[in-house]
Order: structure tokens, then C-alpha cells, then sequence
């Protein structure tokens, strides 16, 4: 399973789920959009909008701190 994240370091909801990814250990590729132009044109093209937190697992977006949390919880615990 490929889990890649998008964030940008300043927004709490994002802080949020980077503290479960490093509870967890879980294995997530991590991608700043504001320091990396190039995740924020992934993340536009594939998620069809720019707002972090989103997860993309195996290439699906998911949005929303909490439910980003509720999946790492229940598939990377």
C-alpha cells in the first residue's frame, strides 16, 4: 500500500495528523506543498484541490484531519 501525505507544516490540522503518522510509525511519504511546487501540482491534479491535510492511498484522496486519523488508526496501528 503506497500512503503519501500532504501538508504544510503550519496548519494545526496537518500538526495533528503528523503527530498520529509518528505515534504510529505509520509508513507515509510526506510532501510539503509549500516548500515542494511540484507535490502541490500533484496534489492539484490528482486531489483536484489544494487543501491539506490529504492522504492519497494507493492513489485515492483522502481529506479531513479526523478522518485521515481515524484511517491511519485503524490500518497502520
Amino acid at each position: 500500500m503506497e500512503l503519501d501525505l500532504y501538508i504544510r507544516p503550519t496548519c494545526p490540522f496537518c500538526r495533528r495528523v503528523m503527530a498520529v503518522v509518528d505515534e504510529l510509525a505509520a509508513p507515509v511519504k510526506v510532501h510539503d506543498i509549500g516548500a515542494d511546487q511540484a507535490a502541490m501540482q500533484t496534489l492539484m491534479e490528482v486531489g483536484g484541490k489544494r487543501q491539506v491535510p490529504c492522504l492519497f492511498i494507493d492513489g485515492a484522496p483522502l481529506y479531513e484531519s479526523s478522518d485521515i486519523i481515524d484511517w491511519l488508526r485503524a490500518n497502520c496501528a
